[in-house]
């Protein structure tokens, strides 16, 4: 990901910038919101980290002038501030998550891809085709030759996973990530349970199968035999 970091504390600045960058990330720093708000208008990155209290600009004012001009970047919000009050004045001011100090750099990570993957599901396409399947997200409809799916909700956001990744190999790590948000392998079956339901969904009945089994590496959908 690529972060800007708005930060006046040069340590915690510090401490933030190389955690993120051993994980792989890109990170700007700006020292008070004027010069937050002039990166995050003339650049593009992915997420914004925003203290709440800065010099110049107060951190919910630069998240305010953002979202009049337009800008959807997802914003998290610091603060030591951790009254409940303070936590809805940030959101409303259009920050998208509100993390108190002092925070664990894993949660604060964990709270960036969730927003960021969120704000790619938003402005994702909402109707997805393979083969003769189609689902719609914004709807939640999913048809297969003109006939109606009938799935659960979970079933649904398998299905919604698989096509945004059709013809592609997705493994059970991806699935667990991206549709239960799990970070680890609980070691249960959930997934073959849910796969095994989603396939009798969308395939039974039908001449060529879509959803398929990529022994010893994960699931893909795709016309393809």
């Amino acid at each position: 990901m690529n972060i800007l970091l708005v930060e006046d504390d040069d340590r915690a600045a510090e401490f933030l910038s190389k955690g993120l960058a051993e994980l792989g990330h890109t990170v700007q720093h700006a020292a008070d919101g004027d010069a937050g708000l002039a990166a995050a208008t003339a650049g593009s990155f992915d997420a914004i980290v925003l203290d709440r209290m800065l010099p110049k600009l107060d951190g919910l004012e630069v998240v305010r002038r953002l979202r009049a001009q337009g800008a959807a970047v997802p914003v998290l919000i610091l603060s030591a501030l951790d009254e409940v009050d303070e936590r809805i004045q940030g959101l409303r001011a259009g920050g998208d998550d509100y993390l108190t100090k002092p925070y664990h750099l894993e949660e604060l990570t964990a709270r960036l891809e969730a927003l960021v993957r969120r704000h790619g599901e938003a402005t994702a396409p909402a109707r997805l085709t393979v083969a003769d399947l189609e689902l719609d997200a914004r709807n939640r409809r999913v048809s297969r030759a003109g006939r109606k799916i009938e799935l659960t909700a979970r079933e649904f956001q398998l299905l919604e996973f698989l096509m945004r990744h059709a013809r592609q190999v997705v493994t059970r790590t991806m699935i667990l990530e991206g549709v239960w948000d799990y970070h680890f392998d609980p070691k249960t079956n959930v997934i073959d349970v849910h796969i095994s339901r989603l396939r009798q969904a969308i395939d039974k009945g039908f001449e060529r199968p879509l959803l398929h089994t990529v022994r010893g590496a994960g699931y893909t959908l795709t016309e393809e035999p």
